[in-house]
């Protein structure tokens, strides 16, 4: 294994990587951040930013990784989205919103890569213990273990990986609607 470097939201540099990782039969989009801008009164650049990171960046990914998988008999790529894809707190309107997109972009290439023999999988999770989320005091996943839970759900074809309570219970509330995501709605 070699390491690249690379900066996604430079396209020349995500052609760069694909290039030199001719051998890929598995991409793994792990990039994020998490400006903590509300969509209504917050930065639109850092809204941008979001956006450029979470959605264009990890298309740009896809777009130069899927024809190298694709070549080498196939592969899967694993979009690593968020329970904040599904609902949304103001606090992080703009990367939850920016992970709403990913995982629609997600939905959207499962089914045009498929035909080219490559798997395109969601890997849904709360809180991670990482830096991005080192001020948050709710419980928080062991990295190590939502990783193995993320090689299992690849290993066994999944195309949807829930990986955490918090994102089951979350899913659990889609026949809810509105009402069961939102109670604090009147």
């Amino acid at each position: 294994m070699t390491p690249v470097r690379l900066d996604l939201t430079d396209p020349a540099s995500v052609a760069a990587a694909a290039e030199l990782a001719g051998d890929v039969n598995l991409l793994v989009n792990n990039a994020g951040i998490d400006t903590r801008t509300d969509l209504l009164d917050g930065d639109l650049d850092l809204i941008r930013l979001e956006l450029e990171t979470h959605y264009i960046g990890n298309l740009s990914m896809i777009r130069s990784f899927a024809p190298v998988i694709a070549g080498n008999g196939g592969g899967t790529i694993l979009n690593v989205l968020s329970v904040l894809s599904w609902v949304n707190f103001p606090l992080h309107g703009a990367y939850g919103a920016a992970k709403s997109a990913e995982w629609a972009m997600t939905n959207a290439l499962r089914l045009q890569l498929a035909e080219r023999g490559v798997r395109v999988a969601g890997l849904h999770v709360g809180y991670l213990d990482t830096d991005m989320a080192a001020s948050i005091t709710s419980p928080k996943s062991d990295p190590a273990v939502i990783a193995r839970l993320a090689v299992d759900g690849i290993e066994s074809d999944a195309y949807e990986i829930v990986a955490d309570d918090v994102s089951r219970r979350v899913q659990a509330g889609f026949p809810g609607g509105v009402a069961a995501l939102y109670s604090q709605l009147p």
